[in-house]
């Protein structure tokens, strides 16, 4: 019988685990290894940072759920892989031995790589619900005495969409308080143009965000490299299409939140066949690793090339659907091998994306999310902030349920056309 074990507890390691015990036969055994036994909505961070949730409002319990699943669940963190023997082992000493591995580890958030960056330096993060508690702290003293502030994401960063969020949110947040009129707003950000996202844009992002920077009197400098993070003062260098440094500036702030790059955790790094160089799980069409083919990865520690050459590095992002059509195919293609068949099942990437403003957002539908696409879609308005809440509310729920996809999302998205799998193919 057959041992999987699930790396990771995030939105990508949790729906792997419900819907790998699905697939399992009588007899096999499924792990779930993580250091944090809480699941928590990460895209809610934006609205602890701002107060409009409390920690407790986006976070689960997943021990009494994946005791009710029979799935066993280990609450400590990885500490080396050793993909030759098959064996994980612990940061508390003990080790397991798999059939199969399933990375959905997410990333490590290289703060250290700027100095100053993150919530031990000068600037905030909503990466994680504790980064997004302390943001709050921080909103809350500087609510006391505006002045500037710097929201964006640095060089090499893959995930823009939050940042766009909280911007919007401060924005939304500030004109409750009527302070708004105090407090200028610069938007920094590594991508070539406001609205790439990573993706090279997605329908009209960069109108639609451009429109709303300017309605609500946000400045923004693109093709942004972030030198250091100082108290109150950020430095930052323009870049030029040709790679040269246009000009230096000294941005003050009372209040900044940058996103920072990513990399592959430590377990997962510098191993070879495996990684590349930033540590991210090297796969196939199937989810799979070339040379480790036991190993499987699914979400943000992906290795995905960057959509183009673009002045200042900008990774791909890994959005919540396209994460979910990676963990469905994983899931099935795991499910094969486990009946003696071959992988055959592919991740169609999609990706379905509502970026809240906080009265207002941006919603877009990329199939693939990558380019070239079948449909390339964007649209904004007020239902976009109701649909985040609803969003929220039916992800939890279904978290809670230990479930994946319900019937009512199921038929949705077969109405909309919206895929998790590409039509199968053979492996070769």
């Amino acid at each position: 019988m057959a041992h999987v074990v699930v790396l990771g507890a995030g939105l990508g390691g949790t729906i792997m685990a419900y819907e790998m015990k699905e697939q399992l036969r009588s007899g096999d055994t499924l792990t779930v290894v993580t250091k944090d036994p809480t699941y928590h909505f990460v895209p809610s961070n934006p609205w602890v940072a701002v107060g409009w949730r409390k920690p407790a409002d986006i976070e689960i319990d997943l021990a009494p759920i994946f005791a009710k699943k029979g799935i066993a669940f280990k609450t400590v963190a990885a500490k080396k892989l050793d993909p030759e023997h098959n064996n994980l082992e612990l940061e508390d000493g003990s080790s397991l031995n798999y059939d199969y591995l399933i990375n959905a580890t997410g990333p490590e958030l290289a703060f250290d790589e700027i100095e100053g960056m993150g919530p031990g330096g000068f600037t905030q993060s909503v990466c994680h619900v504790s980064h997004a508690l302390k943001a709050h702290e921080a909103f809350e003293e500087f609510c006391l005495n505006p002045g500037p502030i710097i929201v964006g994401a640095v060089q090499g960063a893959s995930c823009f969409g939050p940042a766009y969020e909280f911007i919007f949110i401060l924005e939304t947040e500030l004109r409750r308080r009527k302070i708004r009129d105090r407090v200028p707003m610069t938007f920094v950000t590594a991508e070539p143009y406001i609205g790439h996202l990573g993706l090279d844009g997605v329908g009209d992002t960069k109108g639609l965000l451009e429109s709303e920077m300017r309605g609500k009197h946000i400045k923004w400098i693109t093709s942004a490299r972030v030198k250091k993070a100082e108290a109150g003062k950020m430095t930052v260098e323009e870049v030029a299409d040709d790679g040269t440094v246009k000009a230096t500036r000294e941005l003050p702030f009372g209040f900044a939140m940058m996103l920072p790059a990513f990399r592959g955790v430590a377990p997962m790094r510098g191993i070879e066949g495996l990684s590349n160089p930033r540590g991210f799980t090297l796969i196939d069409k199937f989810q799979r690793n070339p040379k480790y083919p036991n190993i499987f990865a699914v979400g943000v520690c992906v290795a995905i090339p960057p959509t183009g050459a673009t002045p200042v590095p900008c990774g791909v992002p890994k959005t919540g659907f396209m994460i979910e059509s990676m963990v469905t195919a994983t899931a099935k293609n795991i499910g094969l091998l486990l009946k003696g068949e071959q992988p055959r099942h592919q991740a169609t990437w999609n990706a379905v994306c509502l970026a809240d403003f906080g009265d207002s957002g941006v919603a877009f539908v990329a199939q693939p999310q990558i380019p070239p696409r079948n449909v390339n879609w964007s649209s904004s308005g007020k239902w976009v902030h109701g649909a985040k809440i609803g969003f929220e509310k039916y992800f939890l729920h279904k978290i809670r349920r230990g479930t994946s996809e319900t019937f009512y999302e199921k038929l949705a998205l077969d109405i909309l056309g919206i895929d998790k799998l590409k039509q199968t193919v053979e492996a070769p």
